[in-house]
């Protein structure tokens, strides 16, 4: 259980997630749990409570699962484990596959980054802050599903999860081998992270979310994506950060607020903390 969540809500979302970002519509979703010997039955009411209100909120129905029971100190607790069917129209079929990036095409986020891993470090240390972090986790199929309805040219998304969106960024520049620029201040992240970030020497731009998505939209129709994402509950933040170039393919370079440039890599080693 953390700020703005639980682990049954995280499960739900993640699937929701993954086929929304496939440009499919969520239908159906399993679930498995493996529970440790001695967890609480109270405990295991909420989360299975708190799945239930997630997939009816998504509008996904959970049909099959399995539970399996550990000895004590076999597993942490309880693991949950979900998978998920959608249906995709044909003309969102490449949107996964990054194949219809092009030059000009511009990237999106829908809020500010960063919310779930510090919320997550805060819960777990019992950090105090004076403004509570809160985790961002939610579904995104139906803000994804009002941009496909409204004609927007979608050319590719991914839920912004491990790695942060340094990592995804530099995994869509070396799949389509073409160069990112990203503009560094348009990067929403909220000041509170940056301050926790420079404490714990985390960089905001690789920290874990559940509740965000990038969306890579053709150069005519960034403006139409903008308006309709802004009116939306899960996008009143977003951002235009960058654009897909020629140059420099297979980098992204990130440029800073004062002129300069440096290459945004993949995340190196093990994420912590880490709930997923």
């Amino acid at each position: 259980f953390f700020p703005g969540g639980d682990i049954g809500k995280l499960a739900v979302c993640g699937t929701v997630n993954d086929l929304a970002v496939a440009g499919a519509r969520p239908m159906y979703l399993s679930s498995a749990f493996i529970i440790e010997e001695g967890f609480p039955v109270s405990d295991l009411e909420r989360i299975v409570a708190s799945m239930a209100e997630t997939a009816r909120n998504a509008g996904v129905e959970i049909i099959t699962g399995d539970t399996k029971v550990v000895k004590k100190g076999q597993c942490d607790k309880v693991f949950i484990n979900t998978a998920g069917i959608g249906t995709v129209e044909k003309k969102y079929a490449g949107i996964s596959s990054g194949s219809l990036i092009s030059e000009g095409d511009q990237l999106l986020v829908n809020g500010f980054l960063g919310d779930h891993e510090m919320a997550i470090l805060a819960a777990r240390e019992n950090l105090q802050f004076e403004t509570p972090v809160v985790s961002d986790v939610a579904s995104l199929n139906g803000l994804i599903s009002q941009i496909l309805d409204a004609g927007v040219e979608v050319k590719f998304m991914r839920d912004i999860t491990r790695g942060g969106i340094a990592t995804i960024l530099a995994e869509i520049a070396t799949s389509v081998n073409k160069g990112l620029l990203i503009d560094e201040p348009s990067i929403p992240v909220r000041e509170q992270i940056n301050g926790i970030c420079e404490i714990y020497g985390f960089n905001p731009l690789y920290l874990a979310n559940e509740g965000k998505v990038l969306m890579v939209v053709s150069a005519g129709s960034a403006e139409r994506a903008l308006e309709i994402m802004q009116s939306h509950p899960q996008g009143k933040e977003t951002c235009r950060i960058g654009s897909v170039t020629t140059a420099n393919a297979g980098r992204v370079l990130l440029q800073s607020a004062y002129g300069g440039t440096r290459l945004l890599t993949k995340l190196a080693g093990e994420q912590l903390p880490r709930i997923c």
